[in-house]
C-alpha cells in the first residue's frame, strides 16, 4: 500500500484550511495523529485540545507532543457522546476534528451536537471516517458509516455542508460549518 493512498492527517488538515493561530478540538483523538498534525499547523499562537475517553491515550498524546516540541497541545479526559461530555467551553473553537470516530460511536447525534456546542458561529467540523471494511483493515462492515449518512447527520444538527476533503483511498472526508 503506497503512503499516498492512506489517510495523511497533515494533508487532510491543510485541505481543511487549518491555519496559524486557530483553536482546534480533536474529538476521539486516540494516539494523536490528527492532534499533532493540527498542532504543527496552528503554531505557537494556536491551541489544540485532544479529547478522548481513554486516559492512557491522552498521556501518550501529551508525551509525544512534548517530544516533538509541540507545547500547544492540551489533553482532556471526556466522553464526546454525552452532552457537554467533552468538558470544553461553549462557542470557543474554530475547528473540531472528528476522524475515525463515527464508526464506533453509539450516539452519533449527541456527538454532532457536542461538536456544534463547542464551535463558534461559522466554526467548522472536519469529519473523516472509513469508507469500507477492506477485508478487516477498517471497521466491521456493519459499523461502516457512509459519507452521505454522516453528512445528513451533521446537517440535521445545525451544520451546512462545505465540501469534500482528500482523505486517502480508504476514507472519506468533508467539512461542515456551524450555522
Amino acid at each position: 500500500m503506497a503512503e499516498s493512498s492512506f489517510l495523511n492527517p497533515g494533508r487532510t488538515l491543510v485541505a481543511a484550511h487549518v491555519e496559524d493561530g486557530m483553536r482546534v478540538a480533536d474529538f476521539g483523538s486516540g494516539s494523536g495523529f490528527f492532534t499533532r498534525a493540527a498542532a504543527r499547523l496552528v503554531g505557537g499562537k494556536g491551541l489544540v485540545w485532544a479529547v478522548d475517553a481513554h486516559q492512557d491515550m491522552l498521556s501518550r498524546v501529551k508525551n509525544l507532543s512534548l517530544q516533538e516540541g509541540l507545547h500547544n497541545v492540551e489533553v482532556v479526559h471526556g466522553d464526546i457522546e454525552r452532552p457537554k461530555g467533552s468538558h470544553l467551553p461553549d462557542s470557543n473553537f474554530d475547528l473540531v476534528i472528528i476522524a475515525n470516530v463515527l464508526f464506533s460511536a453509539e450516539h452519533k447525534d449527541v456527538l454532532a451536537k457536542e461538536a456544534h456546542r463547542i464551535l463558534h458561529k461559522g466554526g467548522r467540523a472536519l469529519v473523516v471516517d472509513w469508507s469500507d471494511s477492506f477485508g478487516g483493515l477498517g471497521p466491521h462492515p456493519d459499523h461502516v458509516v457512509s459519507a452521505q449518512h454522516a453528512r445528513t447527520l451533521f446537517e440535521l444538527n445545525g451544520f451546512s455542508y462545505l465540501g469534500e476533503v482528500p482523505a486517502g483511498e480508504y476514507h472519506w472526508g468533508f467539512l461542515v460549518k456551524k450555522q
